[in-house]
């Protein structure tokens, strides 16, 4: 075996520079929220979600990033219709661990990603409680379709009013740890009994939802 030949196996098994050599964490790209706004379904609209995003990625180390919350927005009283699925960038996407929860936007919305359980972590590393635990969170706000935009022919009631009611209406949610609900999906399972803290609580949620950083 040649010198060249012996460094190359040695680096390649992570001998000769160490493992932090062989493979560097990912920095944090995705999480879930550790609380909501405690608000129920009135998060101040997406801007509002967006800066409870970034304040919570920001105590948690990654205020330098640009952090955008998953959800989807109506059209009406002035706002245009927005889906979440073209807020958070093209990935790749990292949890606070350094695991891959998905390589691009396409893998995302596809059965390639990484929701689950055990890598759906929330801004400092930790599980989020899932079905099976007391009490029950796995309810994620997204007010979308399982393509990642706003449920067709939905208007505002999927969005408990664009983010803004902690009353009427209701909101699209999805379960992190995929159980439960006819289709399983991380991002579309069901609509909340309403839109108040109470009422997210009720159907096994409370209040949390998907944060992505687009830099």
């Amino acid at each position: 075996m040649t010198i060249t030949k012996y460094f190359l196996m040695l680096a390649g098994l992570g001998i000769l520079f160490g493992p932090a050599a062989a493979q560097e964490q990912q920095p944090m790209s995705f999480f879930i929220t550790s609380v909501g706004s405690g608000d129920g379904g009135n998060l101040g609209g997406l801007a509002g979600a967006d800066a409870h995003c970034q304040a919570l990625a920001t105590s948690a180390g990654r205020g330098d990033a640009t952090w955008r919350a998953y959800l989807s927005q109506a059209p009406g009283g002035g706002l245009p219709q927005v889906n979440a699925r073209d807020r958070i960038g093209q990935g790749p996407w990292y949890n606070a661990n350094g695991t891959y929860v998905a390589y691009n936007i396409d893998d995302l919305h596809e059965d390639r990603n990484n929701v689950r359980k055990d890598s759906a972590l929330d801004e400092n590393g930790q599980m989020v409680n899932g079905r099976g635990d007391q009490p029950n969170r796995h309810d994620i706000l997204t007010g979308s379709d399982s393509t990642g935009r706003l449920v067709p022919g939905s208007g505002a009631l999927t969005t408990c009013s664009n983010w803004t009611s902690n009353d009427q209406g209701n909101a699209m949610v999805g379960h992190h740890d995929r159980l439960g609900g006819p289709n399983a999906s991380w991002n579309a399972v069901h609509s909340s009994r309403g839109c108040s803290q109470q009422d997210l609580v009720g159907t096994g949620g409370d209040g949390l939802f998907y944060c992505f950083a687009i830099d």
